[in-house]
């Protein structure tokens, strides 16, 4: 079986890797930065961006620690990664990536089901 994913907030119908950037693009334009994806395995996708870096993080199930995509050798921290709550976060910059990569993330996971082979991520459970 093939792995499908839904965006939790929006329709229920799966979001393909073709059309996930655009749904993230189209989010983002409307002030919500802050993207969850759950797919037909139970599997989670976080996506929370200021516009410029996002953090990425995949779950296996809920209350797996998961793991993030991570910039190896990036310094300093970036604000404005509003939650759907309205809470303000701030991540070290080497936990985030920028948004570019971010896409191509989570377009890769969406259609792979898994992280791409040059990606860089910490596992965090």
């Amino acid at each position: 079986m093939i792995e499908s994913w839904v965006i939790n907030d929006d329709s229920p119908v799966p979001v393909s890797s073709e059309a996930v950037v655009e749904a993230l693009r189209s989010r983002i334009a409307s002030g919500q930065l802050e993207t969850w994806l759950t797919s037909s395995s139970g599997r989670s996708l976080a996506f929370v961006t200021n516009t410029e870096r996002a953090l990425v993080m995949l779950l296996d199930s809920e209350g797996d620690p998961g793991e993030h995509a991570v910039d190896l050798g990036a310094e300093g921290t970036s604000d404005g990664f509003v939650l759907s709550d309205g809470q303000g976060d701030e991540y070290p910059d080497e936990d985030t990536v920028p948004i570019g990569e971010a896409f191509r993330l989570v377009r890769h996971i969406v259609g792979a089901g898994s992280w791409p082979t040059d990606a860089h991520r910490v596992v965090d459970r």
